[in-house]
């Protein structure tokens, strides 16, 4: 058994759309990695800073996302590497592991598909774009459904007798 702490630097982007740990900022790893039957079994926290926008009213947001990894890699000529398939297990590839990937698929999985600023994010106003969060309390827009708009101009334009 061996345990790595370590920080690495994160070539490429990693995570969704709207949340990510950025490309060139610091991931730290705490692993513990262990000689097994049929590989190498590694285990521990990763654990990074995210930066991203929040889905409802576009704001920059930003955490921290720490995943635990649980991942075997398969020794060359292993029943493991014999019996499954390239995508279902990783491999020891001359003596190296290769977490990139691993790393990858686990903070990808952590993260939230829909990231927000709050739980109760009122987003934007559908009409003028304004966050609703900083609009006025009673922040509205007349809006005419346009199949009664014909109705609307007859009535405004009602002679004052009538009134």
């Amino acid at each position: 058994m061996q345990e790595v702490h370590r920080a690495i630097t994160s070539a490429p982007r990693i995570g969704l759309d709207m949340i990510a740990i950025p490309a060139g900022s610091d991931i730290d790893l705490d692993l513990r990695l262990e000689a097994v039957s049929e590989g190498v079994l590694v285990t521990g926290c990763v654990s990074g800073e995210t930066e991203g926008q929040c889905v409802r009213c576009l704001e920059p947001i930003a955490g921290t996302s720490s995943v635990y990894l649980t991942e075997l890699f398969a020794y060359p000529d292993s029943v493991t590497d014999e019996t499954t398939d390239a995508d279902e297990v990783h491999r020891i590839v001359d003596d190296t592991i290769d977490l990139e990937q691993a790393i990858v698929d686990a903070v990808a999985l952590d993260l939230p598909n829909t990231p927000l600023c709050s739980p109760d994010c009122p987003g934007l106003c559908p009409e003028c774009g304004v966050r609703l969060a900083v609009a006025d309390p009673g922040h509205h827009h007349d809006k005419i459904d346009p199949r009664w708009a014909g109705l609307a101009v007859k009535f405004a334009e009602e002679p004052e007798s009538k009134k």
